[in-house]
């Protein structure tokens, strides 16, 4: 099958949950398909990045395409300008007339184009000749909502309600263009098919790169260390820890007072950098090229999301390494885990709090989470069965798409009756009055 993949940025480096999700499915599926990759390029990718892109695909095509530093003075401009627009400007943000040519003219040489995320859809045309399926890693409306929920301020809770529903309205029109779409989680999948009355939705398993994510014998946890992993220039996740930092650690300090936290992950904003500078507890690393050696010195691998979609790669990652998780219901949304058993889950303060000291204070309650979760993740979890499961959903959108053809043909071949001749109509505009 030959698969013209598009996607908003290339990934090298592969420092975010989607790019992870992207980067390892697709090398699975270029071992048997052939793969055009198709990308926004905005010149922030790694120097190695364009040389490095034969790790996941055969053809890579590149389309110039400018974005805004966050926070920047025109990141604002362009805020200000996204007030008066119909469209999330999560999306407006990644609007291209040329990757919209591009896509229309390289769509001719594949047998499904695949949407990676929901961003692209923005520039995909409106009548592609070839079936399409939207790869959906979080349903978008969910995290914006989700947003708005947890802001106490009422200027900034109303400009994320603005676009949680314009995000809302542009997923429910996309969603309705594709031949099929893959979710990453039961839950997700219920989701579209309630809310945006989609059809064709599969769900497929996160997965995770389980010889890659193994502990090694060369380091030991340390006492009292709790790490937390993730883009730190995504919202949920800057959330997460400001809200550990300020409403649980604390409550973790009272009883353990050497407690240490160390968040690994890109791009942290300003402000959570400023307090690592005022606690010298808190740890804040940044991008890291390898995140293992952090997660092997974790005593308790903590989650205290309150925000997000899909599911979290970070989750299984930890759970390979061996480590006890603590979470949220929402870190852990979307995973088949078991709470008890394989990591603990807690949503109030005062419950996540008790559950960390729990785990820091018994060594054989940790380590018996660990070993149940990494024995789960290795048997059900490899890159290769999702990988397969992806593919079938492909499958089944040619075959919507081929039977939808063989639909309009036969109603383009339909003869018109004398009633219809004499009334000048068409009988296809009579068949849906």
């Amino acid at each position: 099958m030959r698969l013209l993949w598009l996607k908003t940025d290339l990934l090298h480096p592969v420092d975010t949950g989607g790019k992870i999700r992207t980067y390892f499915m697709l090398r699975e599926l270029m071992q048997r398909h052939h793969v055009t990759y198709l990308a926004l390029d905005d010149g922030t990718a790694a120097p190695d990045a364009v040389t490095r892109a034969a790790e996941y695909c055969h053809d890579l095509i590149r389309v110039p395409h400018r974005t805004s530093v966050k926070f920047s003075f025109r990141f604002f401009a362009e805020l200000l300008r996204n007030l008066g627009s119909r469209l999330p400007y999560a999306v407006e943000k990644y609007e291209s007339a040329e990757f919209g040519r591009r896509i229309a003219q390289e769509q001719e040489k594949a047998d499904v184009v695949v949407c990676d995320f929901l961003f692209p859809s923005v520039n995909v045309p409106t009548s592609l000749s070839r079936p399409s399926v939207l790869f959906q890693h979080n349903v978008e409306a969910v995290i914006w909502r989700r947003h708005a929920e947890t802001q106490s301020g009422r200027l900034a809770r109303m400009l994320f309600r603005t676009q949680w529903r314009r995000m809302a309205a542009f997923e429910r029109t996309a969603c309705g263009r594709y031949d099929a779409i893959v979710a990453v989680s039961p839950q997700d999948r219920s989701i579209l098919e309630r809310d945006y009355a989609v059809p064709m939705v599969r769900d497929i398993p996160t997965g995770v790169d389980t010889e890659y994510f193994r502990p090694s014998s060369a380091m030991k946890p340390e006492p009292y260390h709790l790490v937390f992993s993730g883009s730190m220039d995504w919202l949920p996740n800057d959330d997460a820890i400001k809200y550990f930092v300020r409403m649980i650690l604390p409550k973790i300090r009272a009883s353990c007072p050497e407690v240490v936290l160390t968040v690994v992950g890109r791009k942290p904003f300003p402000a959570l950098t400023a307090l690592s500078r005022e606690d010298p507890h808190i740890r804040v690393t940044g991008r890291v090229d390898d995140v293992r050696p952090f997660l092997e010195r974790a005593a308790v691998y903590v989650i205290p999301l309150r925000i997000g979609g899909g599911t979290r790669l970070k989750v299984f990652e930890a759970m390979a390494m061996e480590k006890p998780v603590v979470s949220t219901s929402i870190g852990v949304e979307g995973l088949p885990v078991v709470h008890g058993t394989e990591v603990l889950i807690a949503d109030e303060p005062d419950a996540f709090a008790d559950a960390v000291v729990r785990l820091l204070r018994d060594s054989a309650l940790a380590g018996r989470l660990g070993e149940a979760g990494a024995r789960k993740v290795r048997a059900q979890f490899g890159w290769a069965p999702v990988a397969d499961a992806f593919i079938e959903a492909c499958e089944t959108a040619r075959r919507r798409w081929k039977q939808k053809q063989k639909c309009d043909q036969a109603d383009t071949r339909r003869p018109d009756t004398t009633a219809d001749r004499a009334s000048g109509l068409d009988p296809r505009q009579l068949s849906t009055s």
